[in-house]
């Protein structure tokens, strides 16, 4: 049968198929992906009023494509205290956050202690507060550097506060491209087993693949796909953000960067790829807001959020380190012919502007 009848008749696709869609004109994408796209939230472009909080950039691991991180080049290395951290989160919530969405580097001067003592004291003060927090690279490296269980970990993390997972870490689940990305982080399959064992708990996590830089489209296919497996069976992932690759400060010698159009023929192949992943996340951090906002044309529903300051993208090149203003979001998803909905962390729909 034809590939885009195939996709019309909602049809699950094949890794080869996956592959194909790739071929498809960028045009034709775009109308397949928006069809699902619309069919699902119509002109509704999701967004949360959000504060992300990277509280140390020193770290154990070594990922090639990392600019945050202050293993070898950075000089400026900093943690931050508890104080410090429910200093922010005050702010944040005075001027409207409802989600704190907190990444770390893997930090081997703090103990589990500094982690969970963080969440929980962030939600004894702001009990309303949504802690989205610990990537599976953190859980694996709190694993690895105290010698406790995946289980214990996640357990931890529910017992101090945390209320979603983030969908860090997952770079790309091709175990030879990940052995040059990151050797020594987490693995594929375990990333995936934290999440399973997460969303067995009953709680969400998101998910991501980092694109644009030595993959090729069939390892996105196949990452795509095993994402989709494992939403099959727990049904626990909100959205999936194709984060596209960030070139500067960093070990990673990418010569050739992927176009907008590959960039945009990646978020509608994933719309149609994972047909039991709610959302799309144009993560307008890495993407920059103009693309993501012409992502909203080819399968994305979802823009992430203000998020007011961020640390990981910026320091590789993202024009992200201030975040954005609200009533310029607003604007500029209105511009686009969409929707603007403020979600909570979970999809639930706040307020349609």
């Amino acid at each position: 049968m034809d590939l885009i009848q195939k996709v019309r008749n909602r049809e699950r696709l094949t890794q080869e198929e996956g592959e194909a869609l790739y071929d498809l004109d960028l045009y034709t994408l775009g109308e397949l992906a928006d069809e699902i796209r619309q069919e699902k939230y119509g002109k509704k472009s999701y967004f949360n009023i959000n504060r992300h909080i990277n509280p140390t950039n020193v770290c154990a691991d070594i990922c090639k494509f990392c600019a945050y991180s202050a293993s070898r080049k950075n000089p400026n290395q900093y943690t931050m205290s508890h104080e410090e951290i429910l200093e922010i989160v005050k702010h944040s919530q005075e001027i409207g956050a409802k989600e704190m969405h907190i990444v770390s580097a893997h930090n081997p001067n703090d103990g589990v202690e500094w982690y969970m003592g963080a969440f929980r004291k962030i939600k004894e003060q702001f009990p309303d507060l949504h802690v989205k927090a610990m990537t599976a690279a953190e859980v694996d490296f709190l694993t690895r550097e105290y010698g406790i269980s995946y289980d214990e970990v996640l357990d931890l993390m529910i017992e101090n506060g945390v209320d979603s997972m983030p969908g860090g870490g997952a770079e790309i689940f091709d175990e030879e491209v990940r052995e040059y990305l990151c050797k020594g982080k987490v693995t594929s399959n375990q990333w995936i087993e934290i999440h399973q064992k997460w969303h067995e708990r009953g709680r969400q996590s998101n998910a991501t693949m980092l694109f644009g830089h030595v993959e090729t489209r069939a390892h996105r296919i196949d990452h795509m796909i095993r994402l989709r497996d494992l939403q099959d069976k727990t049904g626990g992932f909100n959205a999936f953000i194709p984060l596209v690759y960030q070139r500067d400060n960093n070990f990673l010698k990418v010569k050739e960067f992927p176009s907008g159009q590959e960039i945009l023929k990646t978020y509608a192949i994933s719309r149609i790829m994972l047909d039991n992943i709610p959302h799309i996340k144009a993560y307008w951090v890495t993407a920059s807001i103009n693309l993501a906002l012409i992502a909203q044309e080819f399968g994305a529903d979802d823009l992430d959020g203000t998020i007011e300051k961020e640390s990981i993208q910026s320091a590789a090149g993202a024009a992200s380190s201030h975040g954005m203003n609200l009533d310029d979001f607003v604007a500029l998803i209105k511009n686009s012919g969409f929707q603007p909905i403020e979600r909570d962390s979970l999809y639930n729909e706040l307020k349609a502007y």
